[in-house]
């Protein structure tokens, strides 16, 4: 919540009167004690720990990432990058279309890591979290993220024997600019031709619809640009695009979970007229990572337990 959100919640519910600038305040020391504790392994893997039962068996676990954007004073617009850690789980979900019951992946248990800066240090940051997941420890893993150079960089990096998912509904979406591109405001062949191509996309087909775009690219020289960008997206990520396949290996091919916490940090960073200072935002991200990722007690219980520095 703001900071005056909070004195009025505390005035309410405890009947103590708290400043707003002493709720600043107390937000910097914590935010700085628990940004210390996420750079420190073993308490990292202790926090995770009380996550996992003793007897269970090492989990399938995946990783998204995406970026949102938060306005700092003296410095414009800047992107946060969110990388979320969750397990794999199958459930069973009425099919609409058919009426049968199938396993569908979904993803729990989730922890999240935020960084407002370049990608190699959120990178390492991920890892970090990914590692005190038991993620070299797990059955299979996967990323799933949308066609951002930066997000396959760093899967290449640190997690370069994992599965690799595009997300659906980006690939869905570059799939809708092409349509728009060929035809315009003619909706009804902006959906028949999407209706056409949407199941060889499913079905693991994005090289021969990167074949057709640049085919269609060749005949049209006033779109060629725009068209031969689509091409190359589908192109370049065809091997993540095995929908299909992985939904039958029970995977997620949605980013949802890391959109959603992008959505979170959004709602409390880039409320109306927010604006942070670096230090400031980079103090409040840990704490609101901890709530997040459900672990900001037992956080706060090895702050409260430390021996002194």
């Amino acid at each position: 919540m703001p900071f005056a959100r909070v004195q009025e919640v505390v005035e309410r519910a405890a009947g103590l009167y708290v400043s707003t600038t002493s709720i600043w305040r107390i937000v910097q020391k914590k935010g700085e004690q628990f940004r210390e504790l996420e750079k420190r392994k073993g308490r990292r893997e202790q926090v995770c720990r009380e996550r996992i039962r003793v007897d269970q068996k090492p989990p399938r676990l995946g990783c998204s990432m995406d970026g949102g954007m938060i306005h700092l004073r003296e410095e414009g617009w800047k992107e946060l990058k969110v990388g979320a850690i969750f397990e794999v789980e199958l459930r069973p979900e009425v099919e609409h279309r058919t009426g049968e019951t199938i396993e569908l992946a979904h993803a729990v248990a989730n922890s999240y890591v935020a960084h407002l800066g370049g990608p190699e240090e959120f990178g390492d940051k991920l890892w970090a979290e990914a590692q005190a997941r038991g993620w070299e420890q797990a059955r299979e893993t996967v990323v799933i993220g949308d066609g951002a150079p930066w997000i396959w960089n760093l899967t290449r990096t640190h997690f370069y024997d994992s599965k690799q998912v595009v997300d659906w509904y980006h690939a869905a979406e570059h799939l809708a600019q092409a349509a728009h591109l060929l035809y315009g405001e003619d909706q009804p062949a902006v959906e028949a031709w999407l209706k056409r191509w949407k199941t060889p996309l499913y079905q693991g087909h994005a090289g021969r619809i990167a074949a057709m775009l640049t085919q269609e690219a060749a005949s049209r020289p006033s779109l060629a640009e725009e068209l031969l960008q689509e091409a190359h997206y589908f192109h370049q990520n065809q091997h993540r695009m095995q929908y299909m396949e992985m939904r039958e290996e029970g995977w997620p091919i949605g980013s949802g979970t890391v959109e959603s916490g992008c959505k979170q940090f959004k709602h409390r960073f880039t409320g109306p007229g927010m604006r942070w200072s670096r230090e400031g935002a980079e103090r409040l991200l840990p704490i609101r990572t901890a709530i997040m990722s459900q672990r900001f007690d037992a956080m706060w219980h090895l702050l409260s337990h430390s021996p002194p520095n």
